[in-house]
């Protein structure tokens, strides 16, 4: 990498683009455009792995090459074998390509893929006798396609693997929240460690620990070894080392405030722990086996957040609905003081709890389309007040 200014497209899931905005706007990048699924900055080519450990709701960082028009495959793949591949790509490394291909040309996105492979290797052995290996493992130097119409942006995929991987999840337990989704949820909810943060029905931990690495500034992408760029020709060794070391000064102090994650499966909770132990935050999160109901709210006010099963767990429709209303009346008489969250994929339950929204913010957790509930919980009755 080096000084160089570059074009970056960072994707993002349906409904987390105005948090990721909100992210880079922070980081002070310029905000160039934006779509449903992404936003398109600017930077030098040095903050590129900056970006990648420290964005919590991005799902790759793409480092723009090239935009050209499409006549018909043999001018595609002209058009890939022309560009300066032995800037970026090393005779004898790796690489993959994938794509998003919507065009008349071609039915098959992998066949965009295997033309765009061609190209390089042909450009290669044409010009120093030897030729880069390429495959589907994305581990190693990953190229990105997006063709739509007759128009193709080529972009290298920095992340290589997606950031929503950040390598703490060991036990992830069945149909978790991914980790970009559950960082948007808890910035939609406005908390940054102002209050106590209570994490009823945990599962696997990934709210609670997501709540804890925003509270501390721990960059989520810290713990793991392997991006896209490392694969870069020119990749900067020392620089990288200079970023992680810079990211782990910013890491804040313990704050007063409680962390507290509560399930009544004690398998979840044991997974929760080691997860959160992954993450390095085991220290900051308060963990108790028990109903949710049961879960400690001590005085001073925060966030509590839930997120209950959508119905293929449960299966049996009264048995949610019970879950849902009994969620109200947790609210009511246990939570007053706090900001009452509960995020689901099943809006006909949602009507169950009984309460009024605040705010209704979608979201999608893969194709399903849920909603983050908001809920003002007005102080005057008991709660529980021991932890």
């Amino acid at each position: 990498m080096n000084k160089d200014r570059c074009e970056i497209l960072i994707t993002c899931a349906k409904g987390i683009a105005p948090y990721l905005k909100e992210e880079l706007s922070s980081l002070h990048y310029p905000i160039v455009s934006e779509s449903i699924a992404g936003i398109m900055t600017e930077c030098f080519r040095d903050d590129i792995p900056m970006l990648n450990i420290r964005l919590r709701t991005g799902h790759r960082v793409l480092l723009f090459l090239h935009k050209f028009t499409v006549h018909n495959i043999e001018q595609f793949y002209r058009s890939i074998k022309s560009m300066p591949w032995e800037d970026y790509l090393s005779e004898g490394a790796y690489f993959s390509v994938s794509s998003h291909v919507e065009s008349r040309l071609i039915n098959d996105s992998r066949y965009a893929n295997k033309k765009c492979k061609d190209a390089i290797v042909d450009r290669f052995r044409e010009k120093f006798s030897r030729r880069p290996d390429s495959g589907p493992e994305k581990n190693r130097l990953v190229l990105f396609l997006y063709w739509k119409a007759n128009v193709c942006s080529v972009y290298i995929d920095t992340s290589g693997e997606p950031l929503s991987r950040r390598n703490y999840r060991t036990i992830p337990l069945r149909a978790p929240m991914q980790e970009t989704l559950a960082a948007a949820v808890i910035m939609a909810s406005g908390w940054h460690g102002n209050g106590h943060f209570i994490n009823p029905m945990c599962g696997s931990g990934t709210i609670a620990i997501e709540a804890a690495m925003i509270r501390r500034n721990s960059a989520p992408g810290m713990l793991r070894e392997n991006f896209g760029f490392m694969h870069v020709r020119g990749f900067d060794r020392a620089g990288w080392n200079r970023t992680l070391e810079e990211a782990k000064k910013q890491i804040k102090k313990i704050s007063p405030y409680k962390i507290i994650a509560t399930d009544s499966d004690r398998g979840a909770v044991t997974a929760a722990k080691k997860n959160a132990r992954s993450a390095g935050v085991e220290q900051d999160i308060v963990f108790q086996v028990c109903d949710y109901k049961e879960t400690p709210i001590p005085s001073g006010g925060g966030v509590v957040m839930l997120n209950p099963a959508y119905g293929e767990r449960l299966g049996r429709n009264h048995q949610l609905e019970t879950v849902y209303k009994e969620i109200g009346d947790f609210f009511k008489h246990y939570c007053q003081g706090y900001r009452g969250y509960v995020f689901t994929g099943n809006l006909a339950m949602a009507k169950k709890i009984g309460l009024r929204t605040k705010r209704r913010l979608q979201f999608f957790n893969g194709k399903i389309e849920c909603r983050l509930l908001e809920y003002d919980l007005y102080a005057g009755s008991l709660r529980h007040d021991q932890v």
